[in-house]
């Protein structure tokens, strides 16, 4: 290694042979281990940087102290994500398929931006892409595409109901046609990915309508009629509507065939983000959760949230995806000699030209399992949520703060029967209990408001947590709880 600065060469093979067996080694000392460190650090701002070098490298250093500053430095500094005591969000996690999947796609290291420059990852995103949509029960007008996140998703989606709502937009814009302000509506417990959308797509954020929702925090119907009769009273042009299956803070349902039939009737675009919820649409007893699809115009599922997945890995579903094309389709002059009009080009489907073979890894994931796994795992993932969900109504000084949906709890601290302690006191109760226990680095959670108050949440999703780390957890949380209320 000595010459590389005189004859620049690669790792030699027998010595790179030797450090994939160490990696290995340690990925799965990694994974055995995993329990026993702290879920989140207890750095301090700037701490991470400070212990690194402020330079950048003039000459070659060792993977073995390139490892040794990961384990020294790196993993300490880490939000353990995948430990089983990491509750937040929708309890992200990784398996082992996962992680062999990710490592043989990255020595490929291909392109997948058009069929003669991969044809492989090409036609491999295809077969995912329709193995998905048989078990998500879609019919064969859908078709789809794989982006990093649902975010980057409904962009693309609103991209294509603006185009059919204002044509040739893609190519004048929408300044200076004399086009009405354009409206985008959605609950007031979706995603925020609708205002970013917006402002993307020269939309603006103020343009997006948060429609109030019902006592189960799904959108209300009646209120999304008349936000709509408002706007075109005042001259204003309904877009698009995002109904959500599995919101971000209580995994609620929004009522999508009532919604489909507003939107028929007011001839605009219906986006289903199914970011969370819809993965959920494997299990026969949520059968339920696809009524109104077959309406929708656009879908986004995010497989990195509940089929295990590895962030990220995202499929957006568009009827007829012909629509999704001609909005996004541009060969230049350098890529005329690998583009074949005939085959699929998946850069002709969105921003992106570069695309990573994010197909590859979900297929192995996918046929290591098989459907029957994923249920397995997602069930016991219900169950846990449920039986969380009984141990807060059975005390006395927790409650529920919405209905329990799929693997997510939300529930508040409230003292005792009958406290008069102030709301506001318990809003910073319940804040202060989030923030100690994932202090504590023995659990993480997240916190949200629900109808104004702070509520604490917890996401179940990781295979490898179980009762006896979801006990952990509610025993401190309680303790938490009890000691700074004084008790």
């Amino acid at each position: 290694m000595k010459d590389r600065h005189d004859n620049p060469r690669d790792t030699p093979p027998e010595e790179f042979r030797e450090q994939l067996h160490r990696l290995a080694d340690w990925v799965a000392d990694y994974r055995a281990n995993l329990e026993q460190l702290r879920v989140a650090p207890n750095a301090l701002p700037g701490s991470i940087q400070r212990a690194l070098p402020s330079e950048p490298p003039n000459t070659a250093e060792s993977f073995e102290k390139i490892l040794a500053d990961i384990d020294r430095i790196i993993v300490p500094g880490m939000v353990h994500w995948g430990h089983p005591n990491f509750l937040a969000y929708f309890g992200w996690t990784v398996t082992g398929p996962s992680i062999l999947g990710e490592i043989i796609t990255a020595p490929l290291n291909v392109n997948a931006m058009t069929w003669r420059t991969s044809p492989a990852a090409t036609e491999l995103e295809a077969v995912v892409i329709d193995w998905l949509r048989q078990w998500l029960d879609l019919s064969t007008e859908f078709g789809g595409v794989i982006y990093d996140t649902a975010s980057v998703g409904v962009m693309h989606a609103l991209a294509v109901a603006r185009e059919e709502a204002a044509p040739s937009t893609r190519k004048f814009g929408l300044t200076s046609r004399g086009l009405p302000r354009f409206r985008v509506y959605t609950s007031d417990q979706a995603h925020s990915s609708a205002e970013k959308a917006a402002i993307a797509l020269g939309l603006g954020e103020e343009n997006v309508v948060r429609v109030a929702s019902d006592s189960d925090f799904r959108m209300n119907v009646r209120a999304l009629r008349e936000a709509m009769a408002r706007d075109l009273a005042q001259n204003l042009k309904p877009l698009a509507v995002i109904a959500t299956v599995g919101t971000t803070s209580t995994a609620s349902v929004d009522p999508i065939p009532e919604i489909a039939k507003v939107c028929r009737e007011n001839n605009i675009w219906l986006h289903i983000d199914g970011a969370y919820g819809g993965g959920f649409a494997l299990l026969p007893e949520f059968k339920s959760l696809t009524e109104g699809w077959a309406e929708a115009d656009s879908i986004v599922i995010n497989p990195h949230k509940t089929l295990f997945v590895p962030l990220d890995f995202s499929v957006l579903y568009v009827r007829n995806i012909e629509r999704l094309r001609k909005v996004f389709t541009l060969v230049p002059e350098y890529l005329r000699g690998d583009t074949i009009e005939a085959e699929k080009n998946y850069m002709d489907y969105g921003i992106q030209l570069g695309r990573r073979f994010r197909a590859l890894k979900a297929w192995v994931i996918w046929r290591s399992f098989g459907r029957e796994g994923m249920v397995a795992f997602m069930r016991e993932h219900l169950r846990l949520a449920r039986l969380f969900g009984g141990w807060v109504k059975g005390s006395s000084d927790f409650e529920l703060s919405a209905p329990i949906s799929m693997g997510v709890v939300c529930f508040r601290f409230v003292a005792a029967p009958g406290s008069s302690i102030p709301d506001t006191k318990v809003d910073r109760l319940n804040s202060k209990i989030v923030e100690q226990v994932n202090e504590s680095g023995n659990a993480y959670l997240t916190q949200t408001k629900l109808r104004g108050r702070t509520v604490i949440r917890i996401g179940l999703g990781n295979v490898l947590t179980t009762e006896r780390h979801l006990r952990v957890a509610w025993d401190l949380i309680r303790e938490t709880a009890h000691s700074l209320n004084g008790r």
